[in-house]
């Protein structure tokens, strides 16, 4: 049997959410509320505070009741599920208010038989990790932190394409929702505006011939609306480039259903869709001068497309081409 997370959001406050999302124009007595979810008034009070915290907007109707006043954007299993139908996604999905790392609690699931497709997703991270041990902004309900375990029949080798794909994934959902076209660069990051807004961490657990998991996880700027100054001219966010609010419900719903189309494609299809996609949406792909940094060195070159392994090929300034196994891409001036 399947354990309980310790931390998860408890069931009876993603039961209230929906329950006042699904009744968004009326007002329900904290009476109704109480008896449907199996909890006291007094407990309906306090939880529904704890949503005005997470910024959703319920309305007090004295000796009345309550109403959400908008569709409550807060990522909880019973909003999401009803977008996931069809996908792989949507049957174990553990949401926290706040953790330390929704990848460390999904390495950890991993580790404890935790099925293929479970979902972690936080409101707040605390510990919020980023490639190379660096770290990543987890405002609270301003952005999607997200991630995924998989249990893919693939070669560790093959690993960088799962990368690949989750930002193909986050591409067009971003893409589609917004009408702006987000720039890919490898292997994890994407950009509007030359400034990142989004970041991915493959993580993985396995043998020399196979892997047992791997877990992706996303971090996207959606809606926050200043960043802080040591990072301004870096990164941006979704409401920062569009100029307006964002559904963070309804774009990880279109990025969670492109990932489980993009994933399908690369189970039949292998490989090929995928190097093409990227070629087609990424100017780091070809013909781009970049800088490489990697543990041992530093060096600049022209970008030669991508191995069927999903490593970066790089044309050195000696005319050697070689593929990038691991190191920070940037652009060279």
């Amino acid at each position: 049997m399947l354990r309980s997370v310790p931390g998860t959001t408890d069931r009876r406050i993603d039961a209230l959410l929906a329950l006042l999302a699904e009744n968004s124009l009326m007002v329900i007595s904290g009476a109704k509320i109480a008896r449907e979810i199996g909890v006291t008034r007094s407990t309906v009070w306090r939880w529904v505070e704890k949503l005005r915290s997470l910024g959703v907007k319920v309305k007090g109707h004295p000796r009345s009741g309550y109403q959400v006043e908008r569709l409550p954007d807060v990522l909880v299993p019973q909003l999401l599920r009803s977008g996931l139908h069809g996908t792989m996604f949507g049957k174990r999905i553990h949401h926290f208010f706040k953790t330390d790392s929704t990848n460390s609690v999904a390495l950890r699931l991993g580790q404890d038989d935790e099925p293929h497709g479970a979902l972690v997703i936080a409101e707040e991270q605390t510990a919020g990790r980023g490639r190379a041990g660096r770290s990543w902004l987890s405002e609270k309900t301003s952005g999607i932190y997200v991630s995924v375990l998989l249990r893919p029949a693939l070669s560790p080798m093959h690993a960088p394409l799962l990368t690949l794909m989750a930002g193909l994934a986050v591409r067009d959902a971003v893409a589609e929702q917004t009408g702006l076209a987000p720039d890919i660069r490898w292997p994890n990051d994407l950009l509007l505006s030359g400034k990142k807004f989004c970041g991915i961490l493959t993580e993985m657990h396995a043998e020399p011939d196979r892997v047992r998991y791997v877990v992706i996880g996303i971090g996207l700027n959606v809606n926050h609306t200043r960043l802080p100054a040591e990072i301004e001219k870096l990164a941006t966010s979704l409401h920062l480039e569009a100029g307006r609010s964002q559904s963070r419900l309804e774009l990880l719903i279109r990025l969670l259903r492109q990932l489980d189309r993009y994933y399908n494609q690369f189970v039949r299809e292998g490989p090929g869709p995928l190097l093409a996609r990227f070629a087609q949406v990424s100017s780091y792909a070809q013909g781009k001068r970049v800088r490489i940094t990697t543990a041992t060195e530093t060096f600049t070159g022209i970008t030669a497309g991508l191995e069927p392994s999903g490593l970066l090929r790089v044309t050195r300034e000696d005319g050697r081409v070689e593929p990038v196994i691991a190191g920070d891409v940037t652009e060279a001036d």
